[in-house]
């Protein structure tokens, strides 16, 4: 499995659960800049819109190379999940206040793209602040720990 984008900014606004992986409908040339890494998925969110899911606001870099046709950067792709768990997640969304953002988009073993989306939860002030102080706590233990 090959990482190409990863949210680390949802991980620090959000409590993540839930990860499923999401196939991702491309465009032609779309995989050739996802293969070169020209992803950011930060801003990004997903919607639910007729029982179908979509990735809003990721950007791809339009492909250099490609000829006739680019894509938009920034336009609305769809997200290929099995209907149970797009009415799992809606539930989720609906009844407990949920977001659904992508926390990473990677290439797995067989060559295709795919998306991992978990549903968030907002942090406070006060939860991202101890957040960082048990990150700043396991980094002084594993110094310590190799001395």
């Amino acid at each position: 499995m090959e990482i190409i984008a990863n949210n680390k900014k949802a991980f620090h606004n959000f409590f993540i659960s839930n990860c499923v992986e999401a196939g991702i409908s491309l465009e032609g040339c779309e995989v050739k800049s996802v293969r070169l890494g020209g992803v950011s998925i930060l801003d990004s969110y997903v919607t639910i819109k007729n029982g179908e899911m979509f990735l809003k606001n990721a950007y791809i870099k339009p492909y250099e190379k490609a000829n006739v046709f680019k894509a938009k950067e920034r336009r609305t792709r769809k997200l290929l999940l099995h209907r149970n768990e797009i009415l799992k997640f809606e539930r989720e969304v609906k009844e407990k206040g949920y977001t659904i953002v992508p926390t990473k988009l990677y290439i797995n073993d067989d060559g295709l793209v795919k998306v991992e989306i978990g549903l968030a939860k907002g942090k406070k002030l006060y939860d991202k602040r101890q957040t960082l102080k048990d990150k700043q706590v396991k980094r002084d233990i594993e110094r310590f720990s190799k001395r």
